[in-house]
């Protein structure tokens, strides 16, 4: 388990490296010139005296790769420059002020996912084709074909407009997020309800689980010891992916509640061409991307370890 563990960190870090320097290219691949783009969104007329001070003061007149080891030495030190909009104000400072808010969100989108998922997947496996089943499919089918902002808009108009349970913008409250994950995990409740239902339909049909009844042991421990535990490992590296989706996917909710997240920092920061943000938060989600995964493959390994032996 350890060899398998070891392989997999040594794996993720040129994925790193990899990722670091797609996310360089992409700014500097851009057809706008940096320097004239940092003088236009601070509402100065740029000169060809003041584009090439800037350019200097950017340290844009550098090789290319020069300016690659420069920017990726002071990433490693979370110093990912100076914003183009606020111009007193470091990116690093931006992302920490509104990185807490997108992962309170996702936390808390996380925790609906599986709190709701988990059992109602395994009572609809357990009760499968029951009138409960049915009435959980068709809203799962609902529940995935429903684009998150559209049920965003619903969930604003019903309980913060006419019911005024929960308020619209409130990002220091608990109750603030409650609308916007559930808005933000409904697709993954779905879908997570689906896949958890087939694969413990499946593994109660298996072999060991007719045996396990033989041995007498109670219903209970069947469903959570036995195939609960065996159909899990799918959903697991489903759960990878949707951590980062979570984290990713936020912007559009945030932008419609007012949440100040990141990922709404980063909307702003397209609009405003404002590219050290940009570039910051494609760098932190390449890598959250490559930690989850990496996460689940060490989660997955300890729960299963015949997994270490097939990839040796």
């Amino acid at each position: 388990m350890k060899k398998y563990i070891i392989k997999r960190i040594l794996i993720s870090i040129p994925l790193i490296i990899g990722i670091t320097f797609i996310a360089f290219c992409l700014i500097n691949l851009i057809p706008s010139d940096p320097a004239e783009v940092a003088l236009r969104v601070n509402d100065i007329t740029p000169t060809e005296a003041d584009i090439h001070r800037m350019r200097e003061l950017l340290r844009l007149n550098r090789p290319f790769l020069l300016r690659y080891f420069d920017w990726l030495w002071k990433s490693l030190h979370f110093d990912f420059g100076i914003s183009y909009v606020n111009t007193n104000r470091k990116v690093a400072d931006e992302i920490a002020r509104t990185l807490p808010v997108t992962l309170k969100l996702a936390g808390i989108s996380l925790v609906m996912i599986l709190g709701i998922s988990i059992p109602i997947g395994v009572l609809c496996a357990v009760k499968k084709n029951s009138f409960f089943d049915k009435i959980i499919r068709i809203i799962v089918f609902f529940g995935t074909a429903i684009p998150d902002y559209w049920l965003s808009l619903i969930l604003l108009s019903i309980f913060a407009l006419k019911l005024n349970m929960f308020p619209i913008s409130e990002a220091s409250s608990i109750s603030g997020y409650i609308l916007p994950a559930f808005a933000l995990s409904m697709s993954y409740i779905s879908t997570y309800i689906r896949l958890i239902r087939t694969n413990m339909i499946e593994t109660l049909e298996e072999d060991h689980i007719y045996y396990a009844k033989v041995r007498g042991l109670s219903k209970k421990s069947i469903i959570f010891k036995h195939a609960l535990k065996n159909s899990i490992h799918s959903s697991l590296n489903v759960l990878g992916m949707s951590i980062v989706k979570l984290v990713a996917g936020t912007f559009i909710i945030e932008n419609i509640f007012v949440l100040p997240g990141i990922g709404r920092l980063c909307v702003q920061a397209i609009f405003g061409r404002d590219y050290p943000v940009i570039q910051a938060y494609i760098l932190l989600m390449g890598i959250l991307f490559v930690g989850c995964n990496l996460l689940v493959d060490i989660v997955s390994c300890c729960i299963d370890p015949r997994l270490a032996e097939t990839e040796a």
